[in-house]
């Protein structure tokens, strides 16, 4: 039979809290090869700062434009969970990349310009359609037709063909729709055309490396992930293939993300982690790409639209590819990853356009892609230097300090305030306290998590927010017993009521938190994480921990005790006030 509405099963939930702290610090002790310590941010152990300048091709200074997305770029590179407490601050024309740690091989790898490269798409020749795998198969079973239109909300199925400015070699009408996905269970081998001779000898990135690699279990994954989607015979054994393709998991990051190798096939996802595709080695990359535009077409009237603009060499390579190549797909890839696969209707000699189902953003987006992908800036290293952490140190050690002191005061002021209900607030703290200490040392192994300054006083400021959690709980408890009720009978009628006040109160706290970490960058982030963190594992420790032991403490004949309990006066305040109105009312008495 259930309990009453606000009753519980103390033990119960106390044994969940418990089984809940085991598994954390199984997982710290049992898993990983660090120490069970958590990772400490670049103020706090040390780290590395290099500084980047920008210098232009033509000599002349860099645009912001192109400054702003190589930061953008680098910083998905560096901090791509925004916690690790690594930053990249544009200054002038130079950008300052620091990150923990004592190994500048990394941020001089990150510093490197991001790989737009093209590669064909691989042909299913039982179906002659692009290997273009949805990531979740159509309800419908067969292959739609050439003719149905794109989705909306999908990746922008594209088309090239001849800019109206360039000649063309071909007249035939340009294609319509998306390309046809591959059949989920056609895994079979497949064949490219190569590029032509030209496309052979044009100018290529060489291919990545993992050397300025520090994390070794990163390194290790980037191999594993090189050796099954990146291997040659994939294109030619469809047991490989059908491995590569099973082995791609778009909903998680990438870790050939900017280390593919060009002269490999690959196995890789849209940016949208709709499809998965398989592509050939890399016949062009974005450093031929002189300029790319975005705008509306006006003779066509297919919408907007991308024009693009080769350097000769570029040029060449990309007219013999597309003259033996019409009707196959090529796919541009940043860092490995698909931007957009375009199908060829003819040789294109001179500019390019790219239609399709663009927006007005979305066409922008790929233009800048292009024009931008590969950072067409020269960057040299200016600084090189090793963050001492003798600051961070003292400052870590002042912010203990004052998180010690306020933690001390808020003991001091429950004990005092509410006698044995500020025991219970002290053990809920410490259980709050081992839980957040598990989840720094996982987190820091799990998502690269650096615990800092701002972080420190984003769980100093979760003191107060646990506090608050108690006080609610407490005084609406006080409110009942004041009306006449005992501890126990109380006890289950102000939780009801107090837990609403502390979901609300939580649910705005981190709110704001969610709301900081998603506009903000930098240390400001792992302020607002911290603080998020903290929140949730609030509402853990006063479900789980606080109120069973509240509950436990009113079934209690020593704990219950007016005079252990504090609520001694609060009750004979009850007491009194209830004989001031008999006395005031008369009628109140005879009733």
């Amino acid at each position: 039979m259930a309990p009453p509405a606000g009753q519980i099963r103390p033990v119960r939930y106390l044994g969940v809290f418990a089984l809940i702290v085991v598994v954390l610090y199984a997982l710290v002790f049992f898993t990983g090869n660090g120490q069970p310590t958590p990772k400490l941010g670049i103020d706090l152990q040390g780290g590395t700062r290099v500084t980047l300048t920008a210098i232009s091709p033509d000599g002349k200074p860099p645009s912001q434009d192109s400054l702003s997305l190589a930061k953008q770029i680098l910083s998905d590179r560096v901090n791509g969970t925004g916690v690790t407490g690594a930053e990249i601050v544009q200054d002038g024309n130079n950008l300052v990349i620091t990150a923990p740690g004592n190994d500048g091989d990394q941020l001089k790898a990150l510093g490197q310009a991001a790989v737009l490269r093209f590669r064909p798409v691989a042909v299913d020749p039982s179906s002659n359609q692009p290997l273009q795998i949805p990531v979740a198969p159509p309800s419908t079973s067969g292959t739609p037709s050439n003719s149905a239109k794109p989705s909306g909300s999908g990746t922008p199925s594209s088309s090239t063909k001849p800019s109206s400015s360039a000649p063309a070699t071909s007249t035939s009408p340009k294609a319509q729709g998306a390309p046809v996905p591959m059949k989920q269970a056609a895994a079979q081998a497949t064949t490219t055309t190569p590029p032509s001779s030209s496309a052979a000898t044009s100018t290529s990135t060489p291919p990545a490396s993992v050397s300025g690699v520090a994390d070794p279990e990163q390194a290790k994954a980037i191999q594993q992930a090189k050796a099954i989607r990146q291997n040659p015979a994939l294109l030619t054994d469809p047991n490989a293939m059908s491995a590569a393709v099973a082995a791609t998991d778009c909903s998680k990051k990438d870790p050939l993300a900017g280390y593919d190798d060009a002269d490999k096939p690959l196995v890789t996802c849209d940016i949208n982690k709709q499809y998965k595709y398989v592509l050939g080695p890399s016949f062009l990359d974005g450093r031929q790409i002189d300029s790319a535009t975005s705008g509306y077409d006006q003779q066509g009237g297919s919408g907007w639209i991308v024009q693009l603009t080769f350097k000769p060499d570029g040029a060449k390579t990309w007219a013999d590819f597309t003259g033996a190549n019409v009707g196959k797909q090529a796919a541009f890839t940043l860092d490995g990853q698909v931007e957009s696969a375009p199908r060829i209707n003819q040789q294109i000699i001179g500019n390019t356009e790219i239609s399709g189902s663009f927006t007005q953003q979305s066409a922008k987006d790929l233009a800048n892609v292009l024009s931008y992908g590969s950072l067409p800036l020269s960057f040299t290293m200016s600084e090189n230097q090793t963050v001492s952490a003798t600051l961070g140190l003292s400052s870590m050690q002042a912010g203990l300090l004052a998180g010690g002191i306020g933690l001390l005061l808020v003991i001091v002021y429950c004990l005092f305030y509410y006698r044995a209900l500020g025991v219970l607030t002290l053990l809920s703290l410490i259980c709050s306290g081992l839980t957040v200490y598990a989840v720094l040392v996982l987190f820091g192994r799990w998502i690269n998590y650096s615990l800092d300054l701002p972080g420190i006083a984003g769980f100093i400021i979760a003191i107060g927010i646990t506090a608050d959690s108690f006080v609610v709980f407490f005084e609406r408890m006080k409110d009942e017993v004041r009306e006449g009720r005992s501890f126990r009978s109380a006890v289950p009628r102000a939780w009801v009521r107090a837990r609403r006040t502390i979901l609300s109160a939580d649910a705005v706290s981190f709110l704001a938190a969610a709301v900081l970490y998603t506009l903000a960058v930098g240390d400001v982030r792992g302020f607002a994480f911290t603080t998020g963190m903290s929140t949730l594992i609030d509402l853990l420790v006063v479900f789980l921990v606080t109120h069973p032991l509240v509950a436990l403490a009113s079934r209690s004949k020593l704990l219950s005790k007016p005079s252990f309990s504090g609520l001694g006066a609060v009750q004979q305040a009850g007491v009194e006030l209830r004989a001031a109105e008999r006395a005031a009312n008369p009628a109140v008495k005879e009733a």
